[in-house]
Order: structure tokens, then C-alpha cells, then sequence
């Protein structure tokens, strides 16, 4: 027993010298995430594969309920770091609030209807019910609006009824008929077309078409400018590590069998839409177009008002942060 105890303590001796040196001194960026976010696909990604410790940071992660408890941690220090679209952080901005985003996805939804339908373009859809996620301001529903004006002379909101709800309600009564059409986030979009629903209309293709450009990351990393300021090389290591985990998720198809139960894909053909759509919304890696970026925004404020953009008119300056 004598010589068993002594082996175990020199297994774990043996063990522990193999630890990176100073691993345990590592500066924490501590994270507020959606417990059941697209993100975790990317952070449970970094975690597994040491980017952030390969990049001079420990990711620690606290899960939350929902996207307004992720901001009210971060607002209080209970967190460095939320996910949110660039639009809020303008807005916080505009309010006086040092906030700056780092890119992460640029995946946005569309418009969706039954395969069998007859619905071949958006005036088909007059009379008829449209159910839609994120609420009466949501993005994409505005950017659809616009376009839908600009390609048809159409109102769409005046000339359809807007049924509005949580995103897994709007993909539900879209299966069963109950709504003629659906707008709702870029994952339960994939996983509704691998249930047989079909793309009506893009998101990025109506913006491309209102000469905003599709490639402006609506997602990412959002830190107070000051704690930028007092730990730049946490900040880098964040975007390099984002920027690594990317780079595996898009190149290795092994690496997502890993994350199969997070995904939360109830067929072979919905783990596939959603694979392949986190893969079309991973950013070119670049520098924003911040011109671009403030064209969407004026669109924004003009079709959303102050409820959606609040102060925020123009692009804000410094909201973007890249680090080459």
C-alpha cells in the first residue's frame, strides 16, 4: 500500500510538471454568454483547443438565461466580455457608454416559405400572415421592408399581418402551416430549409441590394473600451483566438461532431444546415467598412427610430477595434 501511495504521488508529481509554466498567472477574461447560443459552438471550440491559452488569456465562462442578463453582467462588472450586435453597441455608445466590438458572425436570417407554397416572390405574400422573430425592429425584418419598397412598391407591413414571437415559436407554426411565411435567426432559418421550407428572399441579398454590404459582421465580442485600454494583449488574444477556432471550424468536419449536442440538431440534415451556416457567416477577417457600416446604420434609424438605434444616427466613432 506504502509503494502504491508513493506511486500515485509520483503520478501526480509527474502530472503536474507537465503544466505550462506560469499557466495558473494567465490574465481571466471572463464571459457572459447565452447558455444556448451559437457562440458556445466557437467558445466550447477555443476552450477545447487552448486558443486562449496559446494566446496569453484564460476564457472564463458564466452561461445566462437570456441576451439582456449577458449585457446587465457586463454593464456591471460581472463580466469582461458579452456577444451582441454592433447596432446595440452603437446605441450604447451614442448614450455615453465605452463600448467596442470586435467582429464575430456576419450569419443573418431570411425569409422563409413551405416548398409547396406557390409564394415565388414577396407580393404573393400580401394578405397573408408573416411570422417574425425578434419583434416589430428586428433587423432583418426592417432590411426585408425596405427592399420589398424598393423591388415591388410594396408595403409589406401594411399589406401583410405580422405575427410576432420567440424564435423557436416562429419555427414551429411555420412547419405546421400556421403563417405563410417566416423571418427568423439564421439557425432556426437552417434548420427550417432542412425540414423542407425553402429561401424565399436573403437577408444579405436584400441589403446587397439596397447597396448596404453583406459583409459587415452584425455580431461580436463586446468589452468596455477601457478595459481595452488596461489589457490590450487580452483583447488581441480574444480576436486571435476567435480567429483560430474559426479557421478550424471552417476547414475540419471531424472537429463538429464534437459539438453535436450543443448544436441541438434533431436530424443529420438539420447538423449539416447548421455546420454549414455558421460557416457562411464567419467574417473575412479584414478591418470593418466603416462607411458601409454607417450606411446600415442610417437604415436603421430611419426605419427603426429611436426605439431600435436610440441616439445613435451616424456610426459612432471607435466602435469597431481590429488588431492586426
Amino acid at each position: 500500500m506504502l509503494r502504491r501511495m508513493i506511486g500515485v504521488l509520483a503520478a501526480g508529481l509527474v502530472t503536474f510538471s507537465f503544466m505550462p509554466a506560469g499557466a495558473e498567472d494567465l490574465p481571466k477574461l471572463r464571459g457572459a454568454m447565452l447558455a444556448i447560443g451559437t457562440v458556445n459552438w466557437e467558445i466550447s471550440t477555443i476552450k477545447q483547443n487552448g486558443f486562449d491559452t496559446d494566446n496569453g488569456f484564460e476564457l472564463v465562462v458564466q452561461d445566462y438565461a437570456d441576451n439582456g442578463a449577458t449585457r446587465v453582467a457586463l454593464e456591471g462588472g460581472e463580466a469582461d466580455v458579452a456577444v451582441a450586435d454592433w447596432i446595440w453597441v452603437a446605441r450604447q455608445r451614442a448614450a455615453g457608454k465605452d463600448y467596442v466590438f470586435i467582429p464575430y458572425s456576419r450569419a443573418v436570417g431570411g425569409l422563409v416559405v413551405k416548398a409547396d407554397s406557390g409564394i415565388e416572390k414577396l407580393p404573393d405574400l400580401a394578405g397573408k400572415k408573416i411570422g417574425i422573430a425578434g419583434g416589430p425592429v428586428d433587423k432583418s425584418w426592417l432590411i426585408l421592408r425596405a427592399y420589398a419598397q424598393k423591388t415591388y412598391g410594396m408595403d409589406l407591413k401594411a399589406e401583410t399581418e405580422q405575427v410576432f414571437g420567440a424564435p423557436p415559436l416562429i419555427f414551429k407554426t411555420a412547419l405546421q402551416g400556421e403563417t405563410a411565411g417566416a423571418i427568423n435567426f439564421w439557425h432556426f432559418l437552417a434548420k427550417m430549409k432542412a425540414n423542407g421550407m425553402r429561401e424565399l428572399v436573403s437577408v444579405s441579398d436584400a441589403a446587397a441590394d439596397l447597396g448596404l454590404d453583406p459583409d459587415t459582421p452584425l455580431l461580436g465580442y463586446v468589452l468596455k473600451g477601457s478595459y481595452v485600454a488596461e489589457h490590450p494583449d487580452v483583447a488581441r488574444g480574444l480576436q486571435n483566438a476567435s480567429r483560430a477556432a474559426k479557421d478550424l471550424l471552417m476547414r475540419d468536419d471531424e472537429v463538429w461532431e464534437g459539438l453535436r449536442a450543443k448544436m441541438r440538431a434533431g436530424s443529420d440534415a438539420e447538423f449539416i444546415a447548421l455546420r454549414e451556416g455558421f460557416r457562411e457567416g464567419i467574417p473575412n477577417g479584414d478591418p470593418v467598412d466603416e462607411a458601409a457600416a454607417d450606411r446600415f446604420l442610417q437604415l436603421m434609424a430611419e426605419l427603426g427610430g429611436e426605439k431600435l438605434v436610440g441616439k445613435a444616427t451616424r456610426l459612432p466613432e471607435g466602435l469597431f477595434i481590429h488588431f492586426d
